[in-house]
Order: structure tokens, then sequence, then C-alpha cells
């Protein structure tokens, strides 16, 4: 089913071969109230009662195509740890679910890779559940619980004028003006960290720049983006309003205009450490690995932000996997590690049931 699934080229938005293939299985596999929603998520419902449950992957991948293939253990393929080994490792748990056992609400979900328009619909749907766990490869024996913020910004740089490039000094230079801008708001924006773990790390990235209309002449314009990752003890707000005052500073000290807008905007989001579903999984883990997981946070940011950060419900994301291996041009899953991530999810529901109700 997983190799089927690696089969399909799903890139974010380009979803809908996948959604039809796993309406097919749940229907196959008795779900109940399958549907594919105005944007594309796949959602489907298996079992009754207490607790109410979000199980939610994935469907699309970064863009590129990997040739599928079994070496060994390994199952090769675009998707193959991030995130469809994941997402099907929740459908068969949920699979697994009988009545008066809970009802698992099972998600595959659209543009998560891209802007989150999967999830961010799904939130305005108002779902009513108890617990949600997201799919992302996180090797079975951890549990993540803690997903930085991000925000990105697009800073426009315009110096007011060109120049022939023999003649550099009759005009400032666009983009040699970009990298003074980007340089310090890094610099400022990750100071007085020395000691701080990677997870709690603020870290600012450029990751695009466009600039120049000629070889032999020099801009008079440049954009650059920024991807500024935030971790669970600062917020969007304060993060925004140093920028704000440090775009004007370097525009002022420079003499060039600079101008600043956000492109995206996600919160930092960390879950309670004891919570049922976080007692659940480190109960399903050693039942299946005899060992407890470790709990980890990430340096990325996923769904898990915005739905914990708008229900106020227990959250974690988990998934068999190598979050190394993800968007590689060689991506790649351990079979045997798949296959016991089922186990574990299926043993961390009959726990979650459980837990929960004693907790009433």
């Amino acid at each position: 089913m997983l190799e089927k699934a690696l089969r399909l080229y799903t890139p974010s938005l380009g979803e809908k071969p996948l959604a039809d293939f796993l309406a097919d299985k749940c229907d196959d596999l008795s779900f109940d109230d399958i549907r594919i929603d105005e944007v594309g998520n796949l959602i489907a419902s298996k079992g009754s009662g207490l607790p109410r449950i979000l199980l939610c992957g994935h469907m699309d991948t970064v863009p590129g195509k990997i040739k599928v293939r079994k070496e060994g253990d390994w199952l090769y393929g675009r998707g193959a740890s991030d995130a469809k080994a994941p997402l099907m490792a929740m459908l068969f748990a949920a699979a697994s679910i009988q009545n008066n056992s809970g009802t698992v609400i099972f998600v595959g979900a659209v543009d998560e890779e891209g802007n989150a328009t999967g999830i961010k619909n799904l939130v305005k749907s108002k779902l009513d559940i108890d617990y949600a766990v997201f799919g992302e490869p996180s090797g079975i024996k951890q549990v993540t619980i803690a997903y930085k913020g991000r925000i990105a910004i697009n800073l426009k740089i315009n110096v007011g004028n060109s120049s022939h490039a023999s003649a550099p000094w009759l005009s400032k230079n666009a983009i040699e003006e970009s990298l003074i801008f980007t340089t310090e708001l890094k610099k400022v924006l990750e100071s007085g960290q020395e000691n701080k773990k990677k997870g709690m790390l603020l870290t600012a990235t450029v990751t695009e720049i466009k600039g120049g209309t000629s070889h032999n002449v020099t801009p008079k314009e440049c954009d650059v983006i920024m991807d500024i990752r935030i971790p669970v003890d600062m917020n969007c707000k304060m993060i925004e309003e140093k920028i704000s005052t440090l775009v004007q500073e370097i525009s002022k000290k420079r003499k060039v205009e600079a101008f600043h807008s956000i492109l995206d905007e996600t919160e930092p989001f960390e879950a309670s450490h004891n919570s049922p579903l976080v007692r659940a999984f480190t109960l399903g883990v050693m039942d299946v690995e005899h060992s407890r997981p470790t709990l980890i946070r990430k340096t990325g940011t996923g769904d898990m932000n915005v739905i914990g950060n708008q229900l106020n419900i227990p959250v974690v994301t988990y998934g068999p996997g190598d979050p190394h291996a993800s968007h590689t041009i060689d991506e790649k899953v351990s079979i045997d590690e798949y296959l016991r991530g089922i186990e574990v999810l299926k043993k961390t529901l009959q726990h979650l049931k459980r837990l929960h109700d004693r907790a009433k």
C-alpha cells in the first residue's frame, strides 16, 4: 500500500490522485463519512464514542521524482519519509478502531509543504476533537512535542538610481545593500543565544534573492526573502516589531529606501508534556519497542502549530521515518520501522481510550 502511494506523484496542490486512492482504501477498510472537501483534503472516520482523535497526515510532497524501488529493508521514493509512511501508518492504525473504542477522524491533508491550505481549511470547519496527532517522520522512538514558529519576510531595497557597471561609484548597488541589510538583521536577531540548544534557537536565513536587470548595469532594486524560525519562548509579534525597527534604522543609516512585508506567519507551539496523549504514546512505544520514547523539539514548523494554537487541545507529531531523509534526492524509509510504527499507533489509540475515560 505504501509503495502504491509512493508511485503517485503528488507535489503540493497536485494531491488528487492520492486523495482518490485513499478514498477507495477507506471504503475497503469500512470507514464512514468518506469525503474530499472543497480544498482537496481526504476526510474519513472510524469507530464511535469518545474520545474523538484526529489522525492527520499530509498527501503532498516537495517537487522532484525519485524512482520507487525496494532495496533490502529500504523503500525509496519521493515522500517515503515525508510523509507518506506516517500517513499510511495512520490509515492502518485508524482502521483497527472498533465501535465504542473512540472515534478516529483520519485526514489526508493538502499543501502542507506549501501554504498549509489543507490544515487552515480544517481549522475553519471547527472540528470537534479531543486530541490530534500529525504524521511526520520522527523515528518511532521519538515523539515531537514542539515546533518552532515561522515568519517569512520579503525585503525590498531601492537605491534610487543605477549606473554603468564600469563606473559603479556613481550609484549605490541594491544587491550589495541587501547583503548589508540581511547580514545586520541576522546578526541582531540571532544575538545572545550562545548557550541555547538548536531546538530553542531563533534562526534567520536568506532563502531567495532577485535583483538586477543586465550584466553591465548596477541594480537599482533588489528583493530578498528571509525565513525566520521562532522558538517556543518567543512569539511572532515581538520578532516582527524587532524586524520593523531594524529595517527603519538600517534604512536611515544607509540612506536607501527599504520596505518589508510579511509573507507567512505561524506561531510556535509546544504541547503539554504530561497530557493523556503523550502518556498514551509513551506506553504505545514501550509496548512495541520496549523502551521509553524521547520527547523532542523540532527546528521546523508544521501543521501541529496551527491546530495546537487554535484549538488548545493535546497535540503531538509522530511517525516512522528519518526526518533527515526528508526532501533529499534519495528519500527512503525502513520497511520494518514503518510496520512497527503502525503497531505503535494502534497501541497508542488503545491506551488513549483508557486514559481518557479515566480522566473524565
